[in-house]
């Protein structure tokens, strides 16, 4: 988990030891946890915008960038288009390359209804 280092209003700063004293949070963390997280739910396109910012400084991939944002690859895909975000396809490097051999062998397939499977003899 990431940490911050941040200042705010002394008024803030009661607000929130007031709100962990009378239990509605469990600490300062949780408070402003609980507060961010609440912000970027209500403010989608801050969401957007910063998934966007995040990966045309080739700081994440298409997919956590999805991620951040909400939504799936395809809308995020239109989003740095409509952004003038170049895309990032394929693979970058050696181990890129070796992160996407290791998870397709973890992949299990079902052969039902494959044509490929044994059909029983009469």
């Amino acid at each position: 988990m990431a940490r911050i280092t941040g200042s705010y209003p002394d008024d803030l700063d009661l607000l929130i030891e007031g709100a962990v004293e009378a239990g509605v949070f469990g600490g300062k963390s949780d408070a402003l946890r609980e507060f961010v997280r609440e912000y970027f739910e209500d403010h989608q396109n801050e969401r957007i915008a910063a998934a966007v910012a995040l990966y045309e400084r080739e700081r994440i991939t298409l997919g956590d960038a999805a991620r951040l944002a909400d939504v799936d690859r395809w809308t995020m895909r239109d989003i740095l288009r409509e952004h003038g975000v170049e895309l990032r396809l394929g693979l970058e490097d050696e181990d890129d390359a070796a992160y996407e051999v290791g998870t397709a062998s973890g992949l299990e397939f079902d052969d039902k209804g494959s044509d490929d499977a044994e059909s029983p003899t009469k």
